[in-house]
């Protein structure tokens, strides 16, 4: 009788929950796999198999390279800023006594705003001819950006918008982390003379090390998976200036119909992601979360 319900049990708390996993998860994923191998094109019933001759002309074309060199770039200018603010905020959070929770929604309203829905708004924010802030500059007498036109330009508009978005919602976590560190460590600082800046330097940056970790792994693969910003303000222009790796892999999927080249591309996304899960595992063991 209790074998019969170890294996009841079994198939409750473990069979079933993995059903999802494999029907959503893993058999798409073993068919993309597959499909890299084939120069399916997405209409036709019929196609070759071609080996990896999808992955090294992915690997050789200007595309791929421009796109993971946007990729790159568009991380590196998202992620650093999102940390920083997101930390500074939180510093200033955990100061106020008052409007604590209802300041804590309105960092955290912009994490779950739907953000085609905002991309629309900021596509009239950063308008070179109507928008607010032109307008702005405009009555400054400064330079008058053409934000979305300008491949340079571009590329910083999507930035802002993924900074806008995230900041506020690192800083909850930031706050959380801050919130544990232990008062007896200020009144320490505070006997030995250490001003504001020393105390973030020397105390708050290295007790909320681990939270910055899981910060830093969790927005870089929010970058890669930046599409719906791109999307809507800029469609991987002007110029292809703001063609990331996934918006190439839309492209060469639904626009150019070479889906066997798209799920290569989407295989090595995974790898990316996958490596940098493994490094955040790997590195997180040697924290000690408080």
């Amino acid at each position: 009788m209790e074998m019969k319900a170890s294996k009841r049990q079994l198939l409750l708390f473990v069979v079933i929950p993995l059903i999802p996993l494999v029907v959503f998860w893993i058999i798409p994923l073993i068919v993309s796999l597959w499909l890299s191998f084939t120069d399916w094109n997405y209409i036709s019933p019929t196609f070759d198999y071609v080996g990896i001759k999808n992955y090294t002309q992915l690997f050789a074309s200007q595309d791929f390279q421009q796109a993971f060199a946007h990729t790159a770039y568009f991380t590196f200018f998202s992620v650093v800023p999102i940390i920083v603010f997101g930390f500074l905020l939180a510093v200033g959070l955990n100061k106020l006594k008052r409007s604590y929770k209802f300041i804590q929604a309105l960092l955290f309203a912009p994490w779950v705003t739907p953000l085609i829905g905002m991309s629309i708004v900021w596509g009239w924010i950063f308008n070179s001819k109507v928008g607010p802030i032109n307008q702005i500059l405009h009555i400054l007498h400064l330079p008058e950006p053409q934000w979305l036109t300008n491949p340079t330009a571009a590329m910083w508009t999507i930035i802002i918008v993924t900074i806008w978005k995230n900041a506020g919602w690192a800083a909850l976590f930031f706050s959380d982390a801050l919130a544990k560190i232990p008062s007896s460590l200020f009144e320490v600082s505070d006997m030995e003379g250490l001003s504001w800046w020393q105390k973030i330097w020397y105390v708050l940056i290295p007790l909320v090390s681990p939270t910055t970790l899981f910060l830093v792994i969790v927005m870089i693969l929010e970058c890669l998976q930046a599409y719906d910003q791109i999307t809507v303000l800029t469609q991987g222009g002007p110029a292809g200036s703001t063609t990331t790796l996934l918006y190439l892999y839309y492209q060469l999927g639904f626009k150019q119909f070479q889906m066997g080249s798209a799920t290569a591309l989407s295989i090595v996304i995974l790898v990316i992601s996958a490596i940098l899960a493994y490094i955040s595992i790997r590195m997180s063991r040697k924290h000690t979360y408080y």
